[in-house]
């Protein structure tokens, strides 16, 4: 009755030729290994799941909404979309600089919580040094935007009037 409910041509448990726990004469060599209990370091054959990064649960509980469980890459991009906002209006300065301290953010909400849902890519070192070292290359830029400044570093004056000269 149980063959049958598998299948034709599928036996089940017993009838497969296990049903003293031993495998059946037929076996290939990653068959004999997995049966002697031998791990084998070739990979699966097909990939059934990926692993989540550290920390990438949801940020808030399962019965919450889908927003509310990603609220820090809302908070990221929200600020990034008013920063592009910005700049679309003509304050390129200001809207640079919006956008590079969102990705700062990013990097500082990452440190800190312990779940931060889909603002976690990679693993979390990789992610902090990512969103902190593009969000403080996008500061300064923007602080050395021409024209007049904010920000005036004598080491980068020179180097540029070097390789424009």
């Amino acid at each position: 009755m149980r063959a049958e409910a598998d299948g034709p041509g599928k036996p089940s448990g017993k009838a497969a030729g296990k049903a003293d726990g031993k495998p059946s004469g037929k076996t290939d060599g990653k068959d004999a290994d997995k049966a002697a209990g031998k791990a084998t370091r070739r990979p699966p054959q097909v990939t059934r799941d990926t692993a989540r990064p550290e920390g990438g649960g949801r940020a808030a509980p399962g019965r919450a909404p889908a927003p509310a469980r990603q609220w820090p890459l809302l908070a990221v991009l929200g600020a990034t979309g008013l920063g592009l906002l910005i700049v679309a209006f003509d304050a390129f300065r200001v809207g640079a600089l919006i956008i590079g301290l969102a990705l700062i953010g990013g990097a500082v909400l990452r440190w800190t919580l312990p779940s931060v849902g889909m603002l976690a890519v990679r693993s979390r070192f990789t992610d902090l040094f990512l969103y902190g070292g593009l969000g403080l290359a996008i500061v300064l830029l923007a602080l050395m935007a021409q024209p007049h400044a904010w920000l005036k570093i004598p080491f980068l004056e020179d180097v540029l009037h070097f390789t424009v000269q």
